[in-house]
């Protein structure tokens, strides 16, 4: 498993990739250019990981309980290897900002609703915010617990909600081709966190905004301007 990093100095910003994506995915897909005058002058340092969705969600040849305790390890990979490697860099045990575009904006939204304790900015772009599209209606203990759409609405602890609102909250779509579903689920997602009175910008773009890096390449420098 493998990390880049990008940056010298700023918010340190742990980036989920799209499905079955890499390390290098968001330098190839010229997101890292994309975002240069924040990265420059030091206002973010990225920290780029590997996925393991192959292995995981869309392993559509294990049982789902199999696919959660994958992803599970993966998590601990992010919170025992990853976390410490952002530190020994950044020089400082700060919160961080995570963020992912498509599958990459699941896990984003998932880590940061999960552990409010390591993260208080979140950009989800492009995801979805439950799992039907890979394991269909199964659920269990471990699949409710990393669905944000399901464990949110019954979430009542303060500590959770205190953290929430303290936070900055960012989920940008599409509403063009391949951009239906995730719609869907950022609106289900709105009306949760009304509810529970935590503020969030849900930012639904235009009827010709695609699923696909062009326009990502167009969002996150935009949402990264209104942070700083």
């Amino acid at each position: 498993m493998s990390v880049n990093v990008y940056g010298h100095a700023g918010k340190p910003v742990l980036v989920f990739p799209c499905q079955g994506g890499t390390h290098r995915e968001y330098e190839d897909f010229g997101m890292i250019e994309a975002v240069s005058g924040f990265i420059d002058s030091g206002k973010i340092k990225l920290f780029t990981v590997d996925s393991v969705d192959d292995q995981s969600w869309n392993n559509r040849r294990v049982h789902p309980a199999q696919r959660v305790a994958r992803h599970k390890e993966y998590e601990s990979y992010i919170n025992e290897e990853v976390l410490p490697l952002i530190y020994y860099h950044h020089q400082a045990e700060g919160k961080l900002m995570v963020t992912g575009c498509s599958m990459g904006g699941y896990h984003a939204a998932n880590y940061f609703f999960r552990r409010p304790d390591l993260s208080d900015v979140m950009i989800s772009i492009s995801g979805l915010f439950q799992l039907d599209y890979f394991i269909g209606d199964y659920m269990d203990d471990q699949v409710y617990f990393h669905t944000p759409l399901a464990f949110l609405p019954g979430l009542s602890d303060p500590w959770y909600i205190d953290q929430y609102r303290q936070s900055r909250i960012i989920v940008g779509v599409g509403q063009g081709e391949w951009e239906e579903p995730m719609v869907v689920d950022a609106l289900k997602l709105k009306n949760i966190l009304e509810e529970k009175g935590v503020p969030a910008w849900i930012d639904l773009w235009g009827h010709d905004v695609n699923h696909d890096w062009p326009w990502w390449r167009q969002m996150m420098p935009h949402f990264l301007s209104t942070l700083f």
